[in-house]
């Protein structure tokens, strides 16, 4: 019997050996997380933030950050006198920042015009543009007795209106939050609020006239489930005396002022940054806003880009009609491309 167990020892130690000598093979802790996707970026008022095309409600939808306009089919239907369309030059004087060794291209309106017209020849929708050169002078009209919806755009309005009433340092910190709402998200349901703060329609028609305004007038009244501050008539030129507005020492608004609104157009949501950014040289910053609203009446988009364009270059396209948001997306920076080469050369 003891030879026996001795005989099965000798078998089995060897094996008994190997398994103390080699430790088992141990998964890393946590391995299955280790791939762990972090959480998605979120905007205020806790919706994610569009990574394509900002997606728009027709009207009368509700609205969250970033997406949608303001509602309803009624129109305001100011009128006056405007400048023909074509180049004009104030003659003032250019700025000493300008340089003299890289002079401005050739301003040839009927060129410009002409290709304009060949580039909307199967977009039937109405257009009016406007670029000025707030240092120069010089601007460029195209259809100049359009008057067309603002959009999201009269969020610019709203907050410059505010900013009369009260200066940006004495806000309050939530309406400084509407402010960032409404133009970097164009939440509506925060320029509701700043509506009712510069007092509605007129409050807005008001501030309009102080900023030189000829053309447009707020709209009273309720629009489904906004107010209706996003079918305010407009004319391109009145969307560039706005912007003028935001730069020029004569302004109504302080310079404190003027930067708190041009600080946010040039901090607009990445989703939202198209239409008159297109004609910037590469590298060239744009302060913009812009609106887009699909009619309930026609089922057809209006689709609207202002700003300015290295801080010289105040631009104003609008559109009505488009037969889905991104045809009037493509005509407002088309439009863009088409202008802009005539007043600045990209190096």
């Amino acid at each position: 019997m003891v030879r026996r167990l001795c005989a099965m020892l000798a078998l089995l130690l060897p094996t008994i050996l190997y398994g103390l000598a080699t430790p088992p093979t141990l998964r890393p802790p946590g391995i299955d997380h280790l791939a762990a996707v972090g959480p998605p970026r979120a905007t205020p008022g806790g919706a994610e933030e569009p990574q394509g095309p900002p997606v728009a409600a027709t009207e009368g939808s509700p609205a969250v950050p970033g997406t949608g306009e303001p509602a309803a089919d009624r129109t305001a239907d100011p009128s006056a006198r405007d400048a023909p369309d074509g180049a004009t030059d104030e003659s003032s004087p250019p700025s000493d920042d300008a340089d003299p060794a890289e002079p401005p291209p050739k301003l040839v309106p009927k060129l410009i015009t002409k290709a304009l017209n060949r580039f909307l020849a199967g977009r039937p929708a109405p257009v009016t543009a406007m670029v000025k050169d707030l240092k120069t002078g010089r601007s460029y009209r195209y259809h100049h007795h359009e008057r067309l919806i603002t959009a999201s755009t009269a969020k610019v309005q709203i907050l410059m209106a505010l900013l009369l009433k009260t200066p940006w340092r004495k806000l309050s910190k939530a309406t400084r939050r509407d402010a960032d709402l409404m133009i970097r998200y164009s939440d509506n349901h925060a320029a509701d609020r700043l509506w009712l703060r510069i007092g509605g329609a007129p409050g807005f028609t008001k501030a309009g006239r102080k900023f030189g305004l000829r053309h447009t007038a707020g709209v009273a009244g309720d629009c489904i489930d906004l107010y209706c501050w996003g079918i305010t008539r407009t004319s391109a030129e009145d969307q560039i005396r706005l912007m003028k507005a935001l730069t020029s020492k004569k302004s109504p608004l302080a310079k404190a002022d003027q930067q708190a609104v041009l600080r946010l157009m040039a901090k607009v949501i990445k989703s939202q940054h198209w239409g008159i950014s297109a004609g910037a040289c590469k590298g060239q910053p744009s302060a913009l806003k812009n609106g887009w609203l699909k009619r309930v009446s026609t089922k057809r988009w209006a689709i609207v880009s202002v700003g300015v364009i290295a801080g010289r270059y105040a631009v104003a396209v609008l559109t009505e009609g488009s037969a889905d948001m991104g045809v009037g997306i493509a005509t407002v920076e088309g439009v863009t491309k088409r202008i802009m080469p005539s007043f600045r050369r990209c190096r």
